[in-house]
Formats: structure tokens, C-alpha cells, sequence
């Protein structure tokens, strides 16, 4: 209240995802599941990995993992919710062939290693290797610019910049 009586803006936090994953970046349109194309869960990206391992995307909390260890969730200081689904239809594998390496409340940065899981497990068992990256609190997103398409390194390629209102 008082911000907003001395003419002060709300703070508005910047913030920059990288790959969680190697592979080739996709848009949400291109995921075979509507859930995810029609961003009901919220915008953002997809992967096709190249590899099973998974690794922080941004600095933050990890909010949510599944237990059958096929999602996760991050939350950070800025606000922003960002979610990592391994696969599509990859929930009834219950677990089989995914491993986590983080818990719920861990703090984790860029680059840390999250969750590996077996690609060609995933492949015979679920309906796509495909890896949404959502922002799932996006109602709360000001602005959200894609930084790069194609081949993509995790850990390193720059994928979205979002601005948290």
C-alpha cells in the first residue's frame, strides 16, 4: 500500500530459463497432447531429448517432484513456477526407469541435475520421448520472449526470458 502512495512500481522480476535437457527445441503447438498444445497447463516450450538427463533450468525451490519421478517443479524467488514433464503419457510407467536427485524444498541453480530417466525405456512405454518446459503460473506473466530455437545444450542455451508482474 504505501509502494503504491509514494508512486512506486510493484517489483517486477526478470527472469532467464536454459535448457533442461539436450535435444531439439519445439513450441508447445508441436506436442502431440493437447494438454500441453493448447497450453491449458500454461505456456512455454518443448524439448525432444537427446539424452535422459534432466537439469535445473533456473535458480530456485524444487516445489513438486511426482513421485513416479516423471515431473518436477521449481519455484523461484522471483515467483515464477516453471514445470518439467518428462514425456508424454509417462504417469502410468509408475517410476520405472526414472531416478530423482533432488526432494522437495532442495535449492537448486542452473545446471543441476534434477532427474535422469531411461530414453529407450520411455520410448517402448509412453507415447513420446517430447519434454514440455511450462510456466504454469503464466497468468502471472507480464512478458515471455523466446531465445532460441533448433539444438539446444543444457545447462547453457538461453531458451526463454519471462517477466514476472
Amino acid at each position: 500500500m504505501l509502494k503504491k502512495l509514494f508512486g512506486k512500481k510493484d517489483k517486477v522480476s526478470e527472469e532467464v530459463l536454459v535448457a533442461p535437457l539436450n535435444g531439439k527445441v519445439l513450441d508447445l503447438e508441436e506436442v502431440p497432447d493437447p494438454v500441453f498444445s493448447q497450453k491449458m497447463m500454461g505456456e512455454g516450450l518443448a524439448i525432444e531429448p537427446a539424452d535422459g538427463n534432466v537439469v535445473a533450468p533456473i535458480a530456485g525451490e524444487i516445489v513438486q517432484l511426482f513421485p513416479t519421478k516423471h515431473a518436477i517443479g521449481i519455484k523461484t524467488e522471483g515467483g515464477l513456477e516453471v514445470l518439467i514433464h518428462i514425456g508424454l503419457e509417462t504417469v502410468s510407467m509408475e517410476g520405472d526407469g526414472f531416478e530423482g536427485h533432488v526432494e522437495v524444498g532442495d535449492k537448486v541453480k542452473p545446471g543441476d541435475s534434477l532427474i535422469t530417466f531411461d530414453m529407450d525405456k520411455v520410448k517402448e512405454k509412453a507415447k513420446s520421448t517430447i519434454t514440455p518446459v511450462i510456466i504454469t503460473n503464466s497468468d502471472e506473466v507480464e512478458n515471455m520472449e523466446r531465445l532460441n530455437s533448433g539444438e539446444a545444450t543444457k545447462g547453457e542455451t538461453e531458451l526463454l526470458k519471462v517477466t514476472v508482474k
